[in-house]
């Protein structure tokens, strides 16, 4: 929400919260004086031409979408993750596509001034042939499928930009050590929807042929560490910490031939491997969701998609839910687009 007051081209002209103490809040940290308790309303009467969606709970998200495309926005920006289920986000990518409106998700790496010249040094062959990309979430109390929702999205999001969008998934989701059951489904936080499993471990089989790993283990984290991937190839690993700064790491050299002289992870900015970052506000640039902002500005008025659109979120939601999709069909390789297009885990024998 704060990210308007520093973009100069946008104006603020109404805050929803039906929480009357966090509207006044809203209202404060916005320097805006027109608040609404119901979102209908502020549509309909502050007519904005961009919504921003930024409600951490995910359950409302489709609605609200819904409501703002049918009000005649030009622009959504909404909080990830996208919405609850592949169904929901047919919903939502149709409504935009047949009223034109843009939408942006707001996984902000993907926005990243560096991330070309990471795309650049894979496509040079700089890391040799990419073989496979790893990926891990906070892997903190949530670890898990929470963190498969919550945190994964961001990983998920990025592994499909640089494999290629998935073609097969083939998972297992535990609680406790042991294979998840219909007993122990309960409401997620979050409003993910029904959940379970305290353990996740999937593999992707994506368009380029690069396998895409994704793991995560409750309490198993570690905070210097964790919530990144890893492009793995025959020459060298590129490695991307979500939110850090730099954002990416190039350790050259074979990472099967364990050697004994030391190796160095070189950053790598967005001039390039190795060179000092020309942008001195690239973290706020980024962070500030800034550059997603403009992005999406740019694409209203360009008339394009953003750099992470409703299909890139629906995406990011279908391989969310292919892993709960195999784990119900006892471990199958399941193919993309998914026929079952709700929560696997709500159907669980």
């Amino acid at each position: 929400d704060t990210m308007w007051l520093k973009l100069p081209e946008t104006e603020i002209v109404g805050v929803a919260d039906l929480n009357p103490a966090g509207l006044e809040k809203a209202l404060a940290k916005l320097k805006v004086t027109v608040g609404f308790a119901d979102y209908r309303e502020m549509l309909a009467k502050a007519k904005p031409e961009v919504v921003a969606i930024g409600m951490r709970n995910i359950e409302l998200h489709r609605e609200v979408a819904l409501a703002a495309i049918a009000a005649g926005v030009r622009g959504i920006y909404i909080e990830k993750a996208f919405c609850r289920t592949p169904a929901e986000a047919d919903e939502i990518v149709a409504a935009c596509t047949k009223a034109g409106v843009k939408l942006a998700i707001a996984h902000r790496n993907r926005y990243h001034p560096a991330l070309p010249a990471v795309e650049k040094l894979v496509a040079d062959g700089t890391l040799g042939k990419l073989i496979e990309i790893r990926c891990r979430g906070k892997e903190d109390a949530r670890g898990g499928s929470l963190d498969l929702w919550v945190l994964g999205s961001h990983l998920l999001n990025l592994a499909a930009f640089f494999a290629g969008k998935p073609v097969a998934c083939t998972a297992t989701v535990l609680q406790d050590g042991k294979p998840a059951t219909k007993a122990d489904v309960k409401e997620g936080a979050e409003g993910v929807g029904p959940l379970a499993g305290n353990e996740v471990h999937a593999r992707y089989e994506t368009e380029r042929g690069v396998p895409v790993f994704f793991d995560s283990i409750a309490n198993a984290g570690d905070k210097a560490a964790g919530f990144g991937l890893q492009l793995i190839g025959t020459k060298g690993v590129i490695d991307l910490r979500i939110d850090e700064q730099p954002l990416a790491h190039l350790l050259a050299g074979n990472p099967f031939d364990p050697v004994m002289e030391p190796r160095a992870w070189t950053p790598i900015t967005s001039a390039g491997l190795g060179r000092p970052e020309p942008l001195l506000d690239v973290r706020s640039q980024t962070g500030d969701h800034l550059l997603p902002g403009r992005d999406l500005i740019a694409a209203i008025r360009e008339d394009r998609e953003p750099l992470c659109s409703a299909a890139d979120g629906r995406l990011v939601v279908e391989m969310i839910c292919a892993v709960f999709e195999s784990h119900r069909l006892g471990g199958q390789r399941v193919a993309f687009p998914l026929a079952n297009r709700q929560n696997p885990l709500a159907q669980l024998p």
